[in-house]
């Protein structure tokens, strides 16, 4: 387990998405969409953080795998914002580049995370 979650690339690159989501969607009027696409990016990294913290790998793991299921849903969302122009197809395009990079650094990160027998 890493020191610190700080220390893990993927809660970093986690960080870096929500950042850019909270920015991009600011101003957006649809305040449903924005507002979950939001919550669903910060989830991301918060869940690793917390399940970091948690301090064992069955606690870990779980944390995990919840930010995994925030990312399917940024991903979805994402899908939806960019068919209804409400960001662009090559925000939307790098948004989901991004989200399934995260995605399989969180799969390795549960791979990783050795459960007592």
């Amino acid at each position: 387990m890493p020191k610190s979650f700080e220390d893990l690339e993927v809660w970093k690159a986690g960080c870096r998405l929500a950042v850019s989501v909270t920015k991009e969607l600011n101003d957006c009027r649809i305040f449903a969409l924005r507002d979950q696409m939001i919550r669903a990016a910060i989830s991301i990294p918060s869940n690793i953080a917390e399940g970091s913290e948690r301090r064992t790998a069955k606690d870990f793991r779980y944390f995990v795998h919840v930010a995994l299921g925030s990312a399917a849903e940024l991903r979805t969302q994402t899908y939806i914002a960019r068919s209804t122009d409400i960001i662009s197809r090559e925000q939307a395009d790098i948004w989901i580049t991004e989200v399934k990079s995260i995605s399989r650094m969180l799969q390795a990160l549960a791979s990783s995370l050795v459960l007592p027998p």
